[in-house]
């Protein structure tokens, strides 16, 4: 065989996997664009971050703290953890794909549910294992299908909680049940991007699990309720010996300076923080009320995005009310990847971005 005729080739599975798409962001031609395709918040981060950047900014030649002793530091006062079971990356997806990446070898199993999060299908995928996709009941993560397709290959289970798109989540003594079940070689990973914005009484993000069992981890963000989507920043906590496993492959720097103070500044702002999930509580509720009342079918959702459902039976659609919302300057986010061909999801935005789309659906509707 000569030189010639060789090329690189991708390890196997790879080029089988369907490349993650995020939301959309531009309306073309449209002068006033409301992008609530990706649930970021509409109040931005804490006026404090902005500050405590200024400095950082006249040492860009600096690499940062390889450790992220300040952010994990603050992230340890304000949730009352030890440092050192924290481990911070670049975005929660980056942990993911550590967790992948040190606990998956190919012929391995990896569990997700049917509408869970598309990065955990491709992590698993790309390291050699097998994603396995379990039905869930009533849009929600069911503990007993979960169960029952584990096998002695399974090494890893995924749970978004709450989940996105659908905004529901799995009480906490489901959890607990989930977990007790598991084999003690399997890691249960909670995804709890969003468990700032829950309130509700039968809610945990994983903190106390993580504490108490050697098999649980739990993954956190800075992108949503914080507001610092564009500076990357996720954190880890879990059990001392897969946080060591962790940093053992993870980059020397993933963390940037900009990341590290700001989010250590964020997490720290318990006002914003508020002033965020009363923004959040109060749109919830009256965009589903608003949805409704336009006989569109919501899911309920204790995130900060909504799950909007379309007539099966009508000369109507998601694809139809995508676009005439696009037009308009209201991007919302087609959700047919994760098995919602007829539905859109919707991030809870500002009041005029909120008060336009319901305008613009009850336009839309009687078109129809």
């Amino acid at each position: 065989m000569t030189s010639e005729r060789l090329k690189p080739t991708p390890n196997r599975g790879v080029l089988d996997i369907a490349a993650y798409v995020p939301g959309k962001e531009t309306a073309p031609g449209v002068a006033r664009v409301y992008k609530l395709s990706a649930n970021e918040t509409p109040l931005g981060p804490s006026p404090k971050v902005r500050d405590a950047l200024a400095d950082m900014m006249q040492h860009l030649e600096l690499y940062p703290d390889g450790q992220s002793h300040a952010l994990r530091d603050a992230i340890a006062e304000v949730h009352g953890l030890n440092p050192a079971n924290i481990l911070c990356g670049n975005g929660s997806d980056e942990l993911l794909g550590l967790l992948c990446q040190t606990y998956l070898a190919p012929g391995d199993e990896g569990i997700y549910t049917e509408h869970g999060f598309l990065v955990y299908k491709i992590q698993i995928a790309a390291n050699g294992a097998v994603p396995i996709c379990v039905r869930e009941h009533n849009l929600t993560a069911d503990v007993d299908a979960i169960l029952g397709a584990v096998t002695d290959r399974t090494r890893m289970v995924f749970l978004a909680n709450p989940n996105n798109p659908t905004g529901t989540y799995m009480p906490v003594e489901e959890v607990r049940r989930l977990q007790a079940s598991l084999p003690g070689n399997v890691i249960l990973v909670l995804d709890a991007a969003y468990s700032e914005y829950v309130r509700r009484n039968d809610y945990e993000s994983g903190i106390e699990l993580v504490s108490s069992n050697d098999n649980v981890v739990m993954t956190r963000t800075f992108s949503k309720i914080y507001g610092l989507a564009g500076l990357r920043i996720g954190w880890l906590y879990g059990p001392t010996a897969i946080v060591d496993a962790l940093n053992r492959i993870r980059g020397p720097f993933n963390v940037n300076a900009a990341a590290i103070i700001a989010g250590s500044t964020a997490i720290r702002d318990r006002t914003h923080l508020d002033r965020a999930v009363d923004h959040n509580l109060r749109w919830i509720g009256r965009l589903t009320e608003g949805l409704e009342a336009l006989g569109l079918r919501v899911t309920p959702s204790v995130g900060n995005f909504i799950l909007i459902h379309f007539p099966e039976d009508k000369a109507i659609n998601a694809e139809q009310a995508d676009a005439y919302l696009s037009s308009l300057g209201y991007i919302l986010r087609r959700v047919s990847a994760y098995g919602f061909p007829n539905a859109l999801r919707m991030s809870v935005g500002s009041e005029e971005a909120n008060e336009g789309v319901l305008a613009a659906l009850k336009i839309f509707l009687e078109k129809k």
